[in-house]
């Protein structure tokens, strides 16, 4: 630990070796305003993790905790590469996708009642890059929180999780070498147990995923017992606060009166059980209401919402753990009703709708040329392409709520990203099926895990578009009860279930192994044979729900639709990229305005042609070739005599490639001069015969009939 006078105040830095690197945390250098600030060092990589406490909203029944994660491109050493904007503003899906990274496993450590106003900025100053900072501005949050005086019972940490050539656990990768990994893995948690995991994977298998986790929460321990040690030396002042919960006496009548109504009709599927509640709700309403007055009832209302809800989850709870009967009558690994369609948007390219139980999906697959892929601007990714792109939506009216319709939220962005993750590894790839794919999954109903119905609907539609995924995936949500030593893993979790329960897991994958994984823990942390057991439910419950999806289709259809584009596909030799574009564009704006075919060019050489009209297409790609074509040698080729010598002439067979034609490849007979038979602009017939190691071509016309 060191500390150093300065400005005033007192700096107290205290460091460990975490994972090869000098993990730093620095408070009282910046951010003298804030209630914390902590600037984490970590190589280069440099996060402010601020946090500022408010008083109690009273106007708020929620807790107002905002955690958000800043991308600075100066950290990076870039300005946006937007022409009109060049100043951060709002912020991009993956900086929105890492403050929910660092939201899910703080928000459970505060207590039930909370309400006071808190936020928490994790800003990246400095980026290395050689690793990814999210895991850098986890600590950073999770150590601004730790010396608020909140009350928050961390710390967290977390890691972000590969696997090396050797077949070995590593971390702190580029986003590159994540990019094409085997498993991208993060892992965030206490010092007893996990809080959160997300991952993305090429069909891995649970036995790997679940070691991958063991191997990150043992790996996290420096860096929550150096938050730890910061606590220690800075002794924050112990925040006062008052828990919001409903009156005891008020919470001990409704449940009293609750499990009097509450009897075994009430086990019904979600349809019938949702009105059964809803009635119960309007019948509370109207007994205690009667008690007061109305403006007393105004006042007072809201802790009878409370003290319902509560009774009810506390039924679900003990209806689960006593009886091992869940709300809707299920047992505890039972899927809801399943059923599918596709084809069911006549002008759509590919569509679905998968419906389990109350939630419903339909899924939307749009195929374009790869000049409609997205660019992707942000701090750690440069000149970057998304050739398939998922977007999720859920209006008010899916809950049956009345809402403003407006931008996706944080909530519709990660969904759209979890699904959109779970089918990224069967796709195929750019060279064999060179479309931007955008899927869009609507949700038409809401009851529970509508990010793995979105998962299915997007799969199914994809194979009714055509598109020739390696294999097909499916998609479970699974739940748990704690109670005491004993837990209760819940298969296909529904939303009562979910808001009573301990754990909210989505996992993703094929016959083969997991593609995504996403989990979210409500109490502090668990054990890792806990997790192992539920990923091997859910593999029982994906493959229930994919034998049922592969009834409806079974493979990806053979045809795309009528109305998606053709794309037709030509690799050439980079160097030739120059003379089809032409200077200025002239011979690629040439060639399409002739055709009206859509023509997009890679670096690599790989050219695209898209349209719906084969005779156009076949021109473009007839003209392109005579740009770019390689010679052959024992080719015949229509030429032009471009230049005429004594021991011979200079046929053009190519686009800027010329082949010297000698006196004595012309005729049979002995010629004493070329022009007896040859003259500028004339078009002959020649075979190639040779290319010698300075690229010289030699041409002969001996044997090869003229017009």
């Amino acid at each position: 630990m060191t500390k150093i006078i300065q400005t005033g105040k007192e700096i107290i830095a205290v460091s460990t070796e975490w994972m090869g690197k000098t993990l730093t945390l620095e408070v009282n250098r910046v951010g003298f305003r804030t209630t914390a600030s902590v600037l984490v060092k970590y190589g280069d990589t440099i996060v402010l993790g601020a946090a500022q406490t408010g008083p109690v909203n009273p106007s708020l029944d929620y807790f107002p905790l905002s955690i958000d994660y800043e991308e600075k491109f100066y950290a990076a050493g870039k300005i946006s590469g937007s022409r009109f904007i060049k100043r951060e503003g709002r912020p991009s899906d993956e900086a929105i996708l890492i403050g929910r990274l660092i939201d899910r496993p703080l928000r459970p450590l505060f207590p039930k009642g909370y309400r006071n106003e808190l936020q928490v900025v994790a800003s990246v100053l400095s980026m290395d890059p050689e690793f990814r900072p999210d895991a850098v501005a986890m600590v950073a949050a999770s150590a601004a929180l730790m010396i608020t005086g909140a009350p928050f019972d961390g710390p967290v940490a977390g890691l972000r999780v590969g696997i090396d050539a050797n077949g070995k656990f590593t971390t702190f990768l580029s986003r590159d070498e994540m990019d094409k990994n085997q498993l991208d893995l993060f892992v965030a948690g206490s010092k007893t147990g996990v809080m959160m995991v997300e991952a993305g994977a090429h069909e891995v298998s649970e036995d790997t995923v679940t070691e991958a986790i063991a191997w990150a929460h043992k790996n996290i321990q420096p860096a929550i017992e150096l938050q730890n040690k910061l606590r220690a030396a800075i002794s924050p002042t112990e925040q006062e606060y008052e828990l919001v919960v409903p009156n005891e006496e008020i919470i001990a009548t409704v449940e009293k009166w609750i499990n009097s109504q509450l009897t075994e009709d009430f086990h019904q599927p979600y349809p019938e059980r949702n009105e059964l509640i809803h009635n119960l709700r309007e019948a509370m309403v109207e007994k205690f209401s009667a008690d007061y007055s109305e403006d007393e009832w105004k006042e007072i209302k809201g802790e009878y919402g409370e003290a319902f809800a509560l009774a009810l989850h506390k039924d679900v709870r003990k209806g689960i753990i006593e009886k091992k009967i869940r709300p809707d009558g299920r047992s505890l690994t039972e899927i809801r009703p399943l059923s599918s369609e596709v084809g069911l948007l006549p002008r759509a390219h590919g569509s679905s709708l998968f419906t389990r139980g109350l939630t419903q999906a339909m899924n939307i697959v749009t195929l374009a040329p790869l000049s409609f892929a997205q660019l992707v601007d942000t701090m750690e990714v440069t000149d970057g392409e998304r050739c398939y792109m998922h977007h999720y939506n859920a209006p008010g009216y899916t809950v049956g709520e009345v809402r403003r319709l407006g931008s996706p939220g944080r909530r519709e962005i990660g969904h759209g990203y979890l699904a959109e993750r779970a089918l990224i590894p069967v796709l195929p790839s750019e060279e064999d099926f060179p479309y931007a794919i955008r899927s869009v999954t609507e949700i038409m109903s809401q009851n529970g895990s509508t990010s793995m119905a979105a998962t299915c609907s997007s799969c199914l539609a994809l194979m009714d578009a055509g598109i020739p995924i390696k294999a097909p995936v499916s998609g479970v949500a699974m739940g748990l009860m704690v109670d005491g030593d004993n837990y209760y893993i819940l298969t296909d979790l529904a939303d009562q279930e979910d808001f009573a329960g301990d754990m909210d897991f989505k996992v993703t994958g094929t016959a083969k192994g997991i593609t995504a994984l996403q989990m979210d823990m409500k109490v502090h942390g668990l054990p890792i044979e806990v997790l192992k057991k539920a990923l091997t439910q859910a593999k029982d419950g994906r493959a229930e729900i994919l034998k049922n999806m592969l009834t409806i289709l079974s493979e990806p259809r053979k045809e795309l639709s009528p109305y998606a584009p053709r794309i037709e596909k030509l690799m050439i030799n980079p160097e030739k990229i120059g003379a089809v574009i032409g200077k200025g564009g002239e011979v690629i704006n040439k060639i399409t305005s002739a055709t009206g075919v859509t023509i997009d060019i890679k670096e690599d050489g790989l050219i695209t042609f898209a349209s719906n009209d084969p005779e156009k297409m076949q021109q473009a790609l007839t003209w392109v070739k005579g740009l770019t074509e390689e010679p052959e040698v024992g080719k015949i080729y229509t030429g032009t005599v471009v230049g005429i010598k004594d021991f011979g002439a200079f046929i053009n067979i190519l686009p800027g490639i010329d082949g010297m034609l000698h006196i004595s490849q012309i005729t049979e007979r002995r010629l004493d001069s070329v022009d007896e038979v040859l003259h500028m602009s004339d078009k002959v017939h020649v075979r190639l015969t040779a290319i010698d190691d300075r690229g010289k071509l030699s041409l002969t016309m001996r044997g090869i009939e003229q017009e």
